[in-house]
């Protein structure tokens, strides 16, 4: 839940900064919050995922989305540059840890070896803000902001590690607080990877 709050925030916010009606606020803050989840479930072969067998979390979703847009709401979050980059690194930060290690915690109910799980943990994790990115038609975030998609797979692979050294709850804590604070330490550090 905590996840699919972070993550419809920021789709929403985006929805919202890019001028797009309520519709369109809510399907950015639906794709984001719950496409990874879709994408993750898919290729693990679980039909129907579990965003339509288990309707809370789009529930949730809408609801956020509904009330960043309404017009207190987003009047003190939108349109302030600052105040917008801020909000998107911070939800970003949670929504990427949170589904990360979520998506390592289900791949690891389908019996997978320890690249699948990363695999599919960076996918859930990166996923719905991509997918938010290309339907808002901006260049991916997890291309250009400073270290996302990076910080996703360091965080997957730590968690994973400590899966199987100390047991998955620990795995699941550990990793979920690496990769927000990577991505924070990087956004202010400016770490970015080589460009070409």
């Amino acid at each position: 839940i905590i996840g699919t709050i972070a993550f419809a925030v920021s789709g929403a916010v985006l929805g919202i900064e890019k001028k797009m009606d309520i519709l369109g606020v809510v399907v950015l803050g639906e794709v984001t919050s719950i496409g990874g989840g879709i994408i993750r479930d898919l290729l693990l072969g679980n039909t129907p995922p579990n965003a339509f067998t288990h309707p809370i979390y789009a529930t949730v979703a809408l609801f956020v989305s509904l009330i960043m847009f309404i017009p207190k709401v987003r009047n003190t979050f939108v349109g302030k540059s600052e105040t917008f980059d801020k909000i998107m690194l911070i939800m970003d930060s949670i929504g990427l840890g949170v589904f990360t290690v979520v998506g390592i915690h289900v791949a690891n109910g389908f019996d997978s070896n320890g690249f699948l799980a990363v695999f599919v943990g960076v996918l859930t994790g990166v996923g719905g803000g991509l997918t938010r990115d290309v339907i808002s038609d901006s260049m991916p975030y997890i291309f250009t902001k400073h270290f996302y998609c990076s910080a996703s797979i360091i965080g997957a692979l730590v968690t994973v590690s400590v899966n199987t050294i100390y047991n998955e709850t620990a795995g699941m804590i550990v990793g979920t607080v690496l990769i927000f604070v990577l991505r924070i330490l990087a956004a202010h550090f400016r770490w970015k990877l080589p460009r070409a």
